[in-house]
């Protein structure tokens, strides 16, 4: 078993970088070269806006780890947008 640090997103892109699962296996090279496809496309793909995609990133994240009316009230709280109703169906099952 690996003894690298595997926290954080960094962690994920080092050992995508190097091939290697946490666990010390490769990684398949059709799963990375999927991966490297997807990412490239997203690379090119014209952006909404620095604040669209920081309140993106705040929900699919936050909703893993924070109660749906706590974020709710600090999306607000915070000048962004409330949840909408299909955020709320899709990362928190309602």
């Amino acid at each position: 078993m690996s003894t690298e640090n595997t926290t954080g997103a960094d962690a994920i892109d080092e050992a995508i970088s190097r091939g290697i699962d946490f666990d010390g296996s490769p990684i398949p090279t059709e799963k990375l070269d999927l991966y490297h496809k997807v990412m490239a496309l997203e690379a090119g793909r014209q952006r909404s806006g620095v604040s669209n995609t920081m309140r993106s990133r705040i929900v699919r994240i936050g909703a893993k780890h924070i109660p749906q009316a706590d974020l709710n009230q600090l999306l607000e709280a915070a000048g962004f947008a409330p949840l909408k109703e299909k955020e709320i169906a899709f990362f928190y099952n309602k």
